[in-house]
């Protein structure tokens, strides 16, 4: 990497002297223990430590990594030497675009392609060629340097250091720095990826799911049985919809159906396991304070509820510019289910399978045959105290496909939103 070279020792009163860094030690930690962080921030946090104690005068250090992620575009992490820890930025998707980062060092580095940086600061004044370069010299900074960190396969990150010691950095400082990027980088790059593996399954498989797989809980046919609330829910005349509205119009609608749903189970300690079609499947399994499962059915109606109210409040803003509303069914259900991998010798699924899971399909059926929106079986339904937040009336036996005897069905009665926002404008769907 190429610098503009740092100015001789006479031509700044008090210039640091000529010196040498043994930079093996640090190459070393960095391949060794680094590799093994268990994040970002540990790693950073150390590494600008070590960079201190082995004379380099770091004040700052600020990283940005590049994620693949379908929200967060990067992850900044700025390390002090005065002892806090050390502080994370998300920027997401569309953050590159803003003037604060297209008029900032990483811009030149990571978007033009720049190899490095260099500015002394306490031989400049204003204008600065980027604002931060104004900022840490009013705060005490004398010089600045930042470089590009590459990925395999050219993906660019950066990471800036900043010094406050009078003359700034020498040119030692900087061939260390520069010596230490492609062990930095191949670390860096074995957290990404260990991240990438986490947030990709996090985000097809979720979490707990994720955290299986990661294990090594991947061999076609394991599993175990668990004890879990069922959670299944399907829109009511999409198939029409779906044939009439533009793709990204249709996507759109979908992805906004799934977020009141899907982050409503989340929010109350739920778990996504698939989407088909426009139905979800998710589960709140019982922990071992929870044998009876009272505690995951309250859960589930908490997040029913908090769906469908967010969902009232998205029909009611859609009917108001003229967009067609939906309508859906959720059922609840509690039983056994096997849960594992399942599928052929090429392609495998994490899910759940069972009587329980047929059984809860087959009531959200009934939602639309009855006209309700959240059904619950008798079993289920049992575990709900009366005179709770959540009433359940039953609405007697019926017949379902697949089974010989009829099923007792309870009703969540649905209570609208208590403000008279646009949200309680549009009736509870039923």
């Amino acid at each position: 990497m190429t610098f503009d070279q740092a100015l001789p020792p006479a031509a700044l009163p008090n210039a640091p002297v000529a010196e040498t860094h043994d930079c093996g030690a640090v190459v070393d930690w960095l391949l060794q223990e680094g590799r093994q962080a268990p994040d970002a921030e540990t790693l950073v946090d150390e590494f600008g430590r070590r960079l201190n104690a082995i004379g380099l005068p770091l004040a700052r250090s600020v990283l940005v990594l590049q994620l693949l992620h379908p929200q967060i575009r990067s992850m900044i992490y700025i390390w002090r030497d005065n002892g806090d820890p050390v502080r994370t930025v998300i920027a997401n998707h569309g953050d590159e675009q803003t003037e604060t980062y297209l008029k900032s060092p990483f811009a030149t580095l990571i978007e033009d392609g720049a190899q490095g940086l260099r500015y002394r600061l306490e031989r400049m004044s204003a204008p600065w060629p980027y604002p931060i370069l104004g900022d840490l010299a009013r705060q005490g900074g004398t010089d600045y340097a930042a470089m590009a960190v590459l990925f395999t396969g050219g993906r660019r990150n950066a990471i800036s250091f900043s010094t406050e010691r009078r003359g700034g950095f020498s040119v030692a400082d900087l061939a260390l720095l520069d010596g230490l990027l492609p062990a930095l980088g191949a670390v860096l790059e074995t957290l990404a990826l260990r991240r990438l593996a986490a947030t990709v399954l996090d985000t097809y498989v979720g979490r707990k799911t994720g955290e299986r797989i990661l294990s090594g809980d991947i061999r076609r046919g394991t599993g175990e049985n668990v004890r879990a609330v069922l959670w299944y829910c399907d829109l009511r005349g999409f198939t029409p919809l779906a044939d009439r509205l533009p793709r990204e119009e249709l996507i759109a609608l979908l992805n906004g159906y799934f977020e009141s749903m899907g982050d409503a189970v989340e929010r109350h300690g739920g778990e996504i396991l698939k989407f088909i079609g426009d139905a979800m499947l998710a589960i709140f399994p019982l922990t071992p304070e929870d044998e009876s499962g009272s505690a995951a059915a309250i859960k589930a109606l908490s997040a029913a509820t908090d769906a469908l109210t967010t969902m009232s409040g998205q029909n009611a803003e859609r009917a108001a510019w003229g967009q067609p509303t939906l309508r859906c069914g959720v059922a609840l259900h509690i039983g056994e289910v096997m849960y594992g991998n399942i599928g052929s010798t090429e392609r495998l699924d994490f899910t759940v399978i069972g009587p329980a899971v047929n059984l809860v399909s087959r009531i959200e059926g009934l939602c639309g045959r009855l006209d309700r929106t959240v059904l619950t079986s008798a079993a289920f339904a049992e575990l709900v105290p009366p005179g709770g937040r959540h009433r359940l009336d039953a609405i007697g036996p019926h017949v379902v496909k697949g089974l010989a005897e009829p099923v007792e069905v309870f009703e969540l009665q649905l209570r609208p939103p208590p403000s008279a926002s646009a949200a309680a404008a549009a009736p509870i769907l039923t």
